[in-house]
């Protein structure tokens, strides 16, 4: 092998000589098979003979020779003119015999490569996949194919092109790429991949009592663990006999394969180097420029059936059969066996989602019984019997909500209203807000020992350092042209000059700035929606017309018809702005260039999260927070901007039915939209591609095209799934005391989402390029932050959006017989003020107002602490105000103490890293520096030993029948 001066992780590559670097024993294979520059020259094609027909066809030849030899010394005419006939029916023999392979090896051919993974020779393996159609007018891009291509050979890899006519569409081009042995082995040592050096011998003490339990949940063994446990240490090309490499065709897994060939795809240019042209490399530009149609590792077989190869692995058919399947949704998720196939980013993403999944169940559990309870006291609701009663809340007679076009109307018309807020709005009500944050404190210290336990078992302990130091995003190297000496490294690398980073982060920030102020536009047109519509269905609504419905007639009410609308339509403008907002957020995170991978996905994760946080959540925490907080009262009424919109008021059961109704359809809806998007669309895009590949039943990569046509689980892809749960994740927290259910529907979304993104990962999108990630990254922080937030948005909905605290503080000091009991609340939370005094344009028209309603009538009620008309005090707040006042606040304050201290107490008490997690990492240290001093010491008696033997020509005695490998194995 040969190397050109230069970083292996900057400018160049490695590069290597392709005929001198792979030998038999180095690459696993044999020189007969076909040559690695096969795609640059087309019109050759490879030898389709076997080594068996080879040596067949070699000793029929020597034979031939062999007997014409003997009888070369003859001169007579006869016996020259029989020479000359045997010549030429042995040479009818050979000419047959070449027809008859040639034929042969085409079906061969056509046979071995409908599936398989592996180069016609049947022994290479297919490590990744560019396809591109037959352009006759694309000279610049068969220019740049040409180089790249030659350029990839020049740094070792191995290529083979398949015709168009192999394709369905037959414009389709497929080259296909293998990394040898010597290529895999450099890349490896470069980025310091890690592999198995020593069974583990710590024994497994993780049984536990019962565990027969958990026996319908499991899967087999050979499927949640397909290989067995190993210590493992960075990869060193020089001492590669140091590591387990029972067989290198199949030491590095098909993950690890694709990862290193993708980063040479990305770094590896497309021009001439004595060009000058640093900025054109990486697939990523030949895919924009449509130089290439598509770039994928292939999947190892079809995801119904094992593969037919008995070398190619059928893990795919596997994660089918055991883990895509909604049958197996009870099942726990072979997450071992998906960080072999996909890689640790997937693998750690599954694991997230589905330790959150199991977390939810105890939520659901008692978010149910929460619900269960308030519609179990039912009838013990005495607020909702007073305002239903014909005798109280049918003589009570309410002020207009809107002016002119809103009447006068009986309390008793919201019973129905106050029977439904009691369902959320109970006593189970606190004690699930103060569940919920001792909840999603247990979910987020569990879930970091469970991410130790799989930082461990996927050797990602060190990998931080190994992302920050290595993994240079390629455009940020293309796009930054000045250089400066690292400080650490010694060497020149690339860097964005401080001014123009300013510059496109300020560019950046205000870009969000801007959009996040559409959002809240968007959000008070909803309000002033809510304003103007409320008058057209109270003036519609006021002869009880929606009694004629069936069922839900009696429901129907102008609050409950403004707020689903207003919901609906809030809806509808979430999921447009998002549609609007994925794109520009991709657009101006490229724009600040990252310099690497994980500070692309933190900043794309910043800017999506505010986003997303504003846009779904603004609409709920107006209603929480702001709905009927600043009113006023009649004659002094406030209105929106200085408008003729009256600001809303809450129904008189609160406003955390209005809450309810907001979350359950946004949250609803977004679940439900995001399931369909995910499982219909793929569905029919794979229902159409099946049915264009009809007509080519018997095509060899109709496979590979069939995954070309969608969209891949990419890292884009995969920043999505996060973002949705995440957002998932706050609607069951911020919120959930409004909402015990929001837990149970989240659980139900989920495990539909487990198997959903399963099935579209298995059998819809190509196999992703395997990505590393030690962690869920920037989303850890962000459900830290959401959860802190949590205990304050629920605390405060308990005090200011729901009406517990003025229940208990009329039960406990304003009751008038002392009793503790609700009989009365209903009249004390009810404030009078005087009929004629509301001003003449605020009065309601004559025509609005029910039948029932004469000039006898001087007072309406309102929902208020003030102080009557004619009161030295009139319609200034009473002390009771200022009670309730000061026990909400205490009982934020308290709230929020208790959760805290519970919060930080369980933190303390739980180590983020487990124990036995601890000593396994330090044993594993222990033993690679341990393991690599024996190691170096035998090399060097065995060194010396050979040298001790070359000076007496004698032959070594110890281990004289074993390999080298085989000697330092048992020396160690």
């Amino acid at each position: 092998m040969h190397r050109i001066t230069g970083r292996a992780g900057g400018d160049s590559l490695i590069e290597m000589s392709p005929t001198d670097s792979f030998n038999d024993d180095v690459n696993g294979y044999h020189q007969h098979v076909s040559s690695s520059t096969g795609s640059l020259q087309p019109e050759q094609s490879p030898s389709p003979l076997t080594p068996d027909v080879c040596v067949e066809t070699c000793d029929s030849l020597n034979t031939s020779l062999a007997s014409l030899a003997q009888s070369e010394h003859s001169d007579s005419p006869q016996h020259e003119s029989d020479t000359l006939e045997r010549i030429e029916t042995l040479t009818g023999q050979w000419r047959k015999r070449a027809q008859f392979l040639k034929f042969r090896s085409r079906i061969d051919k056509q046979q071995h490569s409908k599936d398989s993974v592996f180069f016609r020779d049947g022994v290479r393996r297919i490590d990744f996949v560019l396809s591109y159609l037959d352009d006759k007018d694309g000279e610049r891009k068969q220019e740049r194919r040409k180089m790249y291509e030659a350029n990839l050979v020049n740094v070792g890899l191995e290529l083979e092109t398949e015709d168009k006519s192999e394709s369905d569409d037959g414009k389709t081009y497929f080259v296909k790429i293998h990394a040898p042995w010597e290529v895999l082995a450099t890349y490896a040592d470069v980025l310091k991949i890690k592999v198995p050096f020593k069974v583990n011998d710590i024994p497994d003490n993780g049984d536990m009592p019962m565990n027969w339990l958990s026996t319908p949940f499991r899967l087999p063994e050979h499927i949640m663990h397909p290989e067995p446990d190993y210590f493992t240490a960075p990869f060193d090309k020089s001492k590669s006999d140091f590591f387990l490499i029972d067989d290198k065709a199949t030491f590095f897994p098909p993950s690890v394969r694709n990862r290193i060939v993708y980063y040479i795809l990305s770094r590896c240019s497309y021009f001439k180097d004595e060009c000058g042209v640093k900025d054109k490399k990486g697939i990523k530009r030949l895919l924009n420029n449509c130089t290439y149609t598509a770039a994928f590792p292939l999947h190892d077989c079809r995801y119904w059936t094992k593969a037919k190869d008995a070398n190619c692995e059928s893990e795919r058919y596997h994660l089918h059969k055991h883990w895509a399947r909604f049958l197996c949704f009870y099942k726990e998720q072979p997450l071992n066996l998906i960080r072999k196939y996909y890689g640790e980013k997937i693998g750690i993403y599954f694991a997230w989602l589905g330790f959150y999944t199991e977390m939810l169940l105890f939520a659901a559990i008692v978010g149910t019984l929460c619900f269960v309870y308030g519609f179990l006291t039912f009838d013990d609701n005495q607020w909702s019997k007073d305002i239903c009663s014909a005798e109280i809340g049918g003589n009570i007679v309410m002020c207009p909500l809107c002016d002119k076009k809103c009447g006068y109307w009986k309390l008793n018309s919201t019973c129905n209203s106050s029977w439904q807020s009691h369902l959320f709005d109970n006593v189970g009500t606190v004690f699930f807000a103060i569940f919920m944050a001792i909840w999603v404190t247990l979910f987020l210290e569990f879930w970091k020992r469970r991410q130790a336990r799989l930082e461990y078992e996927w050797d990602l302990v060190d990998f931080e350092e190994e992302q920050q130091q290595l993994q240079l995003r390629p455009e940020y190297e293309t796009k930054c042209t000045n250089r400066k000496l690292n400080r650490i490294t010694q060497e020149m690398e690339p860097y964005l000059p401080i001014t123009s980073k300013c510059a496109r982060t300020c560019l950046s920030g205000a870009t969000v700035l801007l959009w996040i102020s559409l959002i809240i536009a968007c959000i008070i047109g909803v309000i002033a929606y809510r304003l103007a519509v409320y008058a057209a269905f109270a003036s519609i609504m006021k002869d009880n017309p929606t009694t004629n419905l069936q069922v839900v007639g009696p429901y129907i009410t102008p609050q409950l018809a403004t707020s689903v609308t207003a919901s609906c339509i809030n809806f509808v403008i979430i999921m447009i702005l998002n549609l609007m907002y994925e794109r520009v957020a991709v657009w101006i995170t490229d724009m600040e260039i990252p310099k690497t991978h994980l500070e692309y996905e933190n900043k794309l994760t910043v800017k999506m999260f505010l986003f997303q946080f504003v846009n779904y959540y603004s609409s709920c925490f107006y209603v929480a927070f702001f709905k009927g907080k600043f009113v006023g009262y009649p004659g002094n009424y406030a209105y929106m901007f200085g408008s003729t919109l009256r600001n809303e008021e809450c129904d008189p059961g609160g406003c955390l039915i209005e809450l309810t109704t907001q979350l359950v359809i946004v949250m609803t809806g977004k679940q439900v939209w995001g399931n369909i998007q995910e499982a219909l669309v793929p569905w029919m895009m794979n229902w159409w591609g099946s049915r264009k590949a009809r007509n080519h039943p018997e095509s060899l990569y109709s496979r590979w095209e069939q995954d070309h046509d969608l969209q891949g689980f990419g890292q884009l892809g995969l920043f999505y799934e996060y973002l949705e749960m995440v957002i998932q994740f706050g609607f069951i927290t911020l919120f959930v005391a409004s909402f015990p259910l929001a837990p149970l529907l989240a659980l139900i979304n989920n495990i539909i989402e487990v198997r959903v993104d399963a099935w579209k990962l298995t059998t819809q999108f190509r196999r992703p390029v395997a990505a590393k990630a030690h962690s869920i990254g920037a989303w850890e922080e962000i459900l830290n932050g959401m959860a802190v937030l949590s205990v304050v948005t629920n605390a405060f909905i308990v005090a200011f959006t729901s009406d517990m605290i003025p229940r208990l503080v009329y039960m406990y000091a304003y009751q008038p017989d002392g009793e503790l009991n609700m009989k009365g609340y209903i009249s004390n939370s009810l404030s009078s003020f005087n009929i004629s005094v509301i001003p003449v344009e605020n009065r309601p028209d004559d025509d609005e107002n029910p039948s029932w309603f004469n000039n006898s009538i001087d007072t309406c009620r309102y929902r208020d602490y003030r102080y009557p008309s004619g009161h030295e005090k009139q319609y200034s707040h009473t002390m009771q105000f200022w009670h309730i006042l000061a026990a909400k606040l205490a009982f934020i304050i308290i709230m929020e103490h208790v959760a805290f201290l519970v919060k930080f107490f369980v933190a303390w008490m739980i180590p983020d890293v487990p124990s036995e997690v601890r000593a396994r990492v330090k044993r594993e240290r222990y033993l690679v520096q341990e393991y690599l001093h024996n190691y170096e010491v035998e090399k060097l008696k065995i060194q010396l030993s050979q040298n001790v033997n070359e000076e007496c020509n004698c032959s070594p005695m110890i281990y004289p029948c074993l390999t080298k490998h085989e000697v330092l194995s048992e020396c160690l």
